[in-house]
């Protein structure tokens, strides 16, 4: 018997009829272009999530491209005043004059004058701040996973097609010089019928151990953090180290499998999962903290394209990290994501065509902040398009629908759901 999770989201106009039977980057619509910021215009940016990732990936990646690229950033926002005050100093220092601080991304997207906005909010907040800035007409750069449930994602991405703007997802893999070689060379076919791909990325201690801190409730909007969570006392290592809870952030499938099944969609040009199983839990880092994401997990996808994807995560031990493309002609190896290397163990059909282990070629590609500033001008899709993003996060919410139930999860890209069997 089936249960369904989710409800089938119709797409109410005649234009959105054909993603409803499956979203693929598609040509920049006339309404994109329209939105597209001219050449000589200078941009204004707002940054929403002024944390570790918003400072030192988000700021400091454009502003490698401020010498190239026309544009300052004149707001920040973050319900922790201690984040908005180091985000502004950086402000303060590059453009001479301070930033709008703002505590709720409804402040800043209520200011004139934005033109875009760079999303780094916690994990559970992604898709609400995405959809609220498409509604606002912004151009958009969000972190990954770009969801946390289904339904929230439907609308967000709905939203983003009748906004009309830019938007470019974090999975910044897709933008590497190395990974577009990859993909490049898998075109060839030189690795023949894939039967599995997977990734094992392990460590030691669970990353969410790195982000505790001492922070004071005086100095959080608790309830903006919270959002549609339920209201509970406030706990600092609660705030800081959100990544360690299941509420917040549901752990490392969707936090590092988001990057991993993005590159697969990436590099093979495969589009939706038709069915996973997620299996896992907290076995090893149990303390004071109370936990919940799972610190050892494991999920498999099926792909109509004729393989298998596995992604598993041991926080609990650091041994045993791989990542590779499975051939029946070749093995790709992507250990080392900025120089992946290709060789034939093991393949049965090798044909000669791969011999000894070999580095893969980079192709040049503007790095994923240029790329998407680039994109506001010309109105271009950026290479992590809001279609790729749908991709991963139906992937990872598929995941998690299965730890959740203890049931095969299955996607129906004509519905446009998620059901159980």
């Amino acid at each position: 018997m089936k249960q369904t999770l989710t409800r089938r989201t119709l797409l109410k106009t005649a234009g959105y009829a054909a993603a409803s039977v499956c979203l693929t980057p598609a040509a920049v619509s006339a309404e994109t272009r329209r939105r597209s910021v001219g050449a000589n215009d200078r941009i204004r940016i707002g940054v929403i999530g002024c944390g570790d990732r918003g400072r030192n990936a988000h700021m400091k990646g454009l502003y490698a491209h401020l010498q190239a690229m026309n544009f300052e950033i004149v707001a920040v926002c973050d319900p922790w005043r201690v984040a908005r005050e180091q985000a502004n100093a950086m402000v303060k220092e590059w453009f001479g004059r301070d930033a709008q601080p703002c505590v709720s991304y409804r402040q800043l997207l209520e200011l004139k004058d934005i033109d875009a906005v760079t999303i780094a909010s916690p994990d559970h907040l992604h898709t609400k701040h995405l959809e609220a800035a498409a509604r606002a007409g912004k151009h958009i750069y969000v972190e990954k996973p770009m969801a946390y449930d289904f339904d929230s994602l439907v609308r967000a991405v709905d939203a983003v097609k009748a906004a009309g703007t830019v938007v470019q997802v974090g999975t910044q893999l897709r933008s590497l010089s190395s990974i577009v070689g990859t993909r490049d060379l898998y075109r060839t076919g030189i690795f023949g019928q894939l039967s599995r791909i997977e990734e094992c990325r392990n460590s030691e201690k669970p990353y969410w151990y790195n982000y505790l801190k001492d922070v004071k409730e005086e100095d959080v909007d608790w309830k903006e953090f919270l959002h549609d969570r339920p209201m509970r006392p406030f706990r600092s290592d609660l705030y800081s180290g959100w990544y360690g809870y299941y509420e917040f952030s549901k752990g490392p499938t969707p936090g590092f499998g988001a990057h991993f099944i993005d590159m697969v969609h990436f590099i093979t040009g495969a589009k939706f999962p038709t069915s996973c199983v997620c299996l896992g839990g907290t076995y090893t880092w149990k303390d004071e903290h109370a936990f919940t994401s799972p610190d050892c997990v494991q999920a498999t996808w099926l792909y109509p394209e004729g393989f298998l994807v596995s992604i598993s995560n041991n926080l609990g031990n650091g041994a045993g990290s791989t990542r590779k493309f499975y051939g029946d002609k070749g093995v790709l190896s992507v250990d080392n994501w900025n120089a992946p290397t290709y060789n034939c163990e093991g393949s049965p059909r090798r044909d000669g065509t791969i011999r000894g282990n070999n580095e893969v070629k980079p192709v040049d590609h503007p790095d994923h902040f240029l790329d998407w500033l680039q994109c506001m001008r010309s109105g271009n899709t950026p290479n992590a398009s809001i279609d790729a993003g749908y991709q991963h996060a139906v992937a990872v919410v598929m995941a998690m629908t299965s730890y959740e139930t203890g049931r095969k999860a299955v996607y129906d890209p004509l519905k446009r759901t998620i059901t159980t069997a």
